[in-house]
């Protein structure tokens, strides 16, 4: 069984005990959090919500929180002598879903 999540703008395809990381969430860690379900695959078939599955929800527990990688950005206009090096760190949720109802 399988179900396609949807957090912070984007969609996560996820089974039981899969540990993702999604966009920051205001969570404690150690809290657990339900998400809505867009899709669900099953073994008797496929449902599509309208847009989420009626009655169905995904449980998850919130691992940590945190910050990426620094992702460097390099601005340059030529011929100006203007040069800017940005630095930006996404902040993240690392959650682990425990159990899939639907």
């Amino acid at each position: 069984m399988y179900a396609i999540i949807e957090t912070g703008g984007k969609q996560y395809k996820v089974s039981e005990l899969d540990v993702i990381k999604v966009e920051k969430l205001n969570a404690a860690e150690g809290e657990e959090i339900k998400f809505d379900v867009v899709a669900l695959g099953t073994d008797d078939g496929f449902k599509v919500g309208k847009p989420l599955v009626d009655g169905a929800s995904v449980t998850a527990t919130v691992l940590k929180t945190g910050k990426e990688k620094k992702l460097y950005v390099m601005k340059y206009k030529p011929k100006k002598n203007e040069k800017k090096k940005i630095g930006h760190r996404q902040p993240f949720t690392q959650v682990q879903i425990k159990s899939i109802q639907g």
